[in-house]
C-alpha cells in the first residue's frame, strides 16, 4: 500500500453517512482507502463504489466482494456507475483536495517544499500541467486563475510577473516560480502566498471546481430520498459551492422559490454548522486543520 494520509473526520463521516447494511454507497476520493475500509467494515449485503483518477491510488485498492474501485474523475459519477447497473445510492461522501501523498511525492509537483517540474495534475494521464499554464496563458488568463482561484491580493501583477519572465525563459521548475515571485510575498507570509499561488494553478490544472460542481449534481440526482451527503472540503471556494447547493438549492447561493413561495431545495442539513476537526485530531494529523465537514440528506 502507498503511504497515504489518515482519513479525516473518520468517525463524523460514518455517522453522518448513517450506514445501513445492505445499502449502496460511493466514496468519490478513495485515495489511501482508510474512509472506504471504514464503511466496508460496516456494511453487509451492502456495496461500496470507490473513484479515485489518480493511478497511484490503484495499489490500495481493497479485495472485498462489498468493494469496487473505479479508476476515474468523479465527474464521470453517474455514468460510471450506470455501467455496475447502479442508478441510486444511500450515500456519498467526498473527501476534496490533494492527499498527502501527492504532496509528499516531489516530482508530482504539488508541494512548495520540493523542487521538481510543476506538473499539479491528479490525474497523470491529462495533457495539462501547471508549466503549460505559466508558459502559454495570455496575461488576462493568468490574472484571473490567480484571483479567483488562488484569492490573491494582487493577482494583476503577479501575472504580469509571469508573463513576462516567460517571455525571456519557461517557467518549469517550483524553484523558478518561487525565486521569481518571493519578493511579491507579503512579510511573514511567504508560506501563505505559494500556497495560494499553487493552489490557484492546481485547480486550474485539475478543473476542480467545475467537476466539483458536476459531481454534486450528479450526487443530487442518484441519492435516495432520506440518502445522505457527506462532504470535507479545504478551502472557502469549495465550501461555498457545497453550503450553496445544501442550503439555497444552487451554487450561486440565492434561494430559488417556486409560484407558490416553496423553496427549491434538494436538501436538508443534518449538521447546522460545519463540523470541524478536535484539536486533538488536529495535533495528530495536520491534514485536518483546515477542514470542513457538511453533512445533509436528500429531501
Amino acid at each position: 500500500m502507498t503511504k497515504y494520509h489518515d482519513p479525516v473526520l473518520l468517525d463524523e463521516c460514518l455517522e453522518g453517512l448513517n450506514l445501513q447494511a445492505k445499502g449502496i454507497y460511493v466514496d468519490v476520493t478513495f485515495g489511501g482507502g482508510g474512509h472506504s475500509r471504514a464503511i466496508v467494515s460496516k456494511l453487509d449485503e451492502g456495496h461500496l463504489y470507490a473513484f479515485d483518477q489518480d493511478e497511484d491510488a490503484l495499489e490500495n485498492e481493497m479485495d472485498d466482494d462489498r468493494f469496487t474501485l473505479i479508476n476515474a474523475n468523479f465527474r464521470d459519477l453517474k455514468n460510471s456507475l450506470r455501467m455496475y447497473g447502479v442508478k441510486e445510492i444511500d450515500g456519498l461522501l467526498a473527501d476534496l483536495g490533494v492527499s498527502s501523498h501527492q504532496f509528499d511525492v516531489p516530482d508530482r509537483g504539488f508541494s512548495i517544499r520540493f523542487d521538481a517540474n510543476l506538473d499539479m495534475r491528479m490525474d497523470q494521464n491529462s495533457d495539462l500541467n501547471a508549466a503549460k499554464i505559466l508558459n502559454a496563458y495570455e496575461q488576462d488568463e493568468l490574472r484571473e486563475i490567480l484571483k479567483h482561484y488562488g484569492e490573491l491580493k494582487r493577482p494583476g501583477t503577479i501575472a504580469r510577473v509571469i508573463y513576462e519572465a516567460k517571455e525571456e525563459r519557461p517557467i518549469e521548475t517550483v524553484q523558478q516560480l518561487k525565486d521569481l515571485l518571493k519578493s511579491y510575498a507579503p512579510k511573514m507570509q511567504e508560506n501563505k502566498f505559494f500556497a495560494q499561488v499553487f493552489q490557484a494553478l492546481r485547480i486550474e490544472v485539475n478543473d476542480e471546481l467545475n467537476a466539483l460542481k458536476e459531481m454534486l449534481n450528479q450526487a443530487q440526482e442518484l441519492l435516495k430520498p432520506g440518502g445522505r451527503l457527506v462532504v470535507i472540503s479545504y478551502h472557502s471556494l469549495e465550501d461555498r459551492l457545497v453550503k450553496n447547493l445544501i442550503q439555497k438549492g444552487n451554487f450561486e447561493g440565492e434561494l430559488e422559490q417556486d409560484f407558490y413561495g416553496n423553496k427549491l431545495l434538494s436538501f436538508k442539513k443534518i449538521s447546522r454548522k460545519p463540523i470541524l476537526p478536535t484539536e486533538q485530531e488536529i495535533q495528530r494529523n495536520n491534514r485536518a486543520r483546515s477542514a470542513k465537514l457538511r453533512v445533509a440528506e436528500k429531501l
